[in-house]
């Protein structure tokens, strides 16, 4: 397996995607990691990320662009890009990724592959570089559900270290996996979740839906809590709390930051503490409302991950950086909402654009209940194979084996 380049590893640098080799040092490893590596996994080393983790393309200025191995030249999400390409391309097993606004899910659907967003708090964060501490999650990235699951159930728990992660006991997620999807209540949302997506996501998630259906599941159209005030009010805390972050480096290094990066941490330096502890505040209340209102009628929720397939590079990342701003809200207003509520959220591949480019679908569920999503995740999977294909360049899955 190998690591997101904020996962501070004794031995091994820690950039966080910036130009100082050790921007980010701690006095212990990151937990997850060495959960997983005490699980008996095998450290590849680091993995490239978007610069501080502030972008859902892949672009990075100081140690290259991620390449989507699919096709060259698109993006390949972010901001867990190494993660995605590694895993797709086949030179991992597995890896960890961190999601603010959708820095896990993001990549996964761009490269192809499975991405788990946990509940807030139940993956510690301790020893990993913060970006939002109101809104970061670690999570696995994998080949499979089935690996996803294996990898939560070691990198979950409670850690003293980390005093928002959670003391609930942690499920057997793999275990659970072969439960299926019989007799679910699963949610397509009527809002929001299709508003301005492209024809092609729009049928492929459409088409997962009614497998999914064909498994068991009961699958009904539900309208859901209007998700924009929720973005709102998470990117403010976010604005806040990255710039609260990375003041030093703002007000002291600021050349050495890509223009975007700027861009997007300046603002969190001009809001008021009024407005911080507001933001707060009312996420507290949207969420408890959601959750209240939402998983009342269903057990989870299937939407798209990305409002498109992986855009071409150079013209999302093209133009000023207010522009660039803009399209990165875009690209993942589907993921940041759900990190607001806190909820887990699963990537799974749904098939592939006429153009060869990976499609996915967005699993998500009650707070704490990864293992429901995790099931019909891999009841999806298994039913329609899309795990199975590769990259051109990649190993075959019986290669790789060997």
């Amino acid at each position: 397996m190998a690591w997101k380049d904020l996962c501070h590893v004794p031995g091994l640098p820690t950039s966080c995607g910036t130009k100082t080799r050790e921007y980010f040092v701690d006095v212990r490893e990151c937990e997850a990691v060495r959960r997983l590596r005490q699980a008996g996994a095998v450290g590849l080393g680091k993995l490239n990320m978007t610069e501080l983790a502030l972008g859902p393309f892949g672009d990075n200025p100081h140690h290259g662009d991620a390449q989507n191995p699919w096709r060259t030249g698109c993006a390949a999400g972010g901001s867990s890009s190494g993660g995605g390409v590694a895993v797709a391309a086949g030179l991992v097993l597995g890896a960890v990724g961190s999601d603010t606004g959708g820095s896990i899910r993001l990549p996964a659907a761009c490269c192809g592959i499975v991405g788990l967003k946990p509940t807030y708090g139940r993956v510690s964060r301790a020893g990993a570089m913060p970006l939002s501490w109101s809104l970061d999650h670690l999570g696995p990235m994998a080949r499979t559900v089935a690996d996803a699951a294996l990898m939560l159930g070691a990198m979950a728990g409670h850690d003293p270290a980390d005093a928002t992660s959670s003391r609930r006991p942690v499920p057997d997620y793999a275990g659970a996996l072969a439960r299926g999807v019989a007799g679910l209540r699963l949610g397509l949302p009527e809002n929001y979740y299709f508003d301005g997506v492209s024809p092609e996501v729009a049928a492929a998630v459409r088409e997962a839906a009614s497998v999914i259906a064909r498994l068991g599941a009961v699958v009904t159209e539900i309208r859901l809590p209007d998700p924009q005030p929720l973005t709102d009010v998470a990117s403010l805390i976010t604005w806040c709390e990255s710039s609260a972050v990375h003041a030093r480096i703002v007000r002291e290094r600021p050349h050495e930051l890509g223009s975007v990066v700027r861009a997007r941490l300046e603002p969190g330096f001009h809001v008021s503490a009024y407005d911080y502890l507001q933001a707060a505040r009312i996420r507290a209340r949207l969420t408890r409302e959601f959750v209240r209102e939402v998983f009342a009628e269903v057990d989870g929720l299937l939407t798209p991950v990305i409002p498109e397939p992986a855009p071409a590079l150079d013209q999302v990342t093209a133009g000023a950086p207010g522009e660039v701003v803009l399209r990165m809200a875009r690209f993942a207003r589907l993921t940041r909402p759900l990190n607001g509520l806190g909820l887990p959220a699963l990537s799974v591949p749904c098939g592939f654009t006429a153009s060869g480019l990976p499609q996915a679908l967005q699993i998500v569920g009650r707070p704490f209940d990864e293992a429901t999503v995790l099931r019909v995740g891999h009841a999806y999977e298994q039913a329609a194979g899309f795990w199975a294909r590769r990259p051109p360049a990649a190993p075959s899955p019986d290669v790789r084996a060997r």
